[in-house]
């Protein structure tokens, strides 16, 4: 009997691994910048390597405080695959700019060209994490509503 629960715990944790084998976790040498290019370039290709991987590994930068009101990840993926943020799945392309910076915080603009060819901008936050899980390990506290700027020529 305690070689089956031996078996089965082994089991669990290679499933684990597996799950999260491409996932990048949070960690102080990481950059502000870093960060939002991980969960863009995550969320851009968010069916690779499995469905959702993207709005996993985004959910991995989201700040401890936000995750008590996002609530479970259950819920942040409904989230984002809901009307204001589903535009960031599979999207073609986007660039990032720096609108402002302090010492705990950096603010950027993203513009995004959606899967169906439309220009959506973005304000994405971030902040220093003070947990004792990262401590001094950017995460990102909010992201706006998307304006809508229309079809790409």
């Amino acid at each position: 009997m305690e070689i089956k629960k031996f078996l089965i715990l082994i089991i669990i944790l290679n499933i684990t691994n597996f799950v999260f084998a491409d996932t990048i976790n949070p960690t102080k040498n990481l950059t502000a910048y870093d960060v939002i290019k991980i969960q863009l370039n995550a969320l851009k290709n968010n069916n690779k390597p499995k469905i959702n991987s993207g709005i996993m590994q985004t959910w991995m930068f989201a700040h401890p405080e936000n995750k008590k009101i996002t609530g479970p990840y259950d819920r942040f993926q409904k989230m984002l695959l809901g009307d204001q943020y589903k535009f960031l799945l599979n999207h073609e392309s986007h660039k990032i700019k720096l609108i402002m910076n302090s010492k705990n915080k950096y603010i950027y603009n993203v513009e995004l060209i959606s899967s169906d060819k439309k220009m959506y901008f973005y304000e994405w936050h971030l902040e220093i994490s003070t947990t004792k899980s990262c401590n001094n390990c950017w995460f990102t506290t909010n992201v706006s509503p998307p304006i809508n700027k229309g079809k790409i020529i």
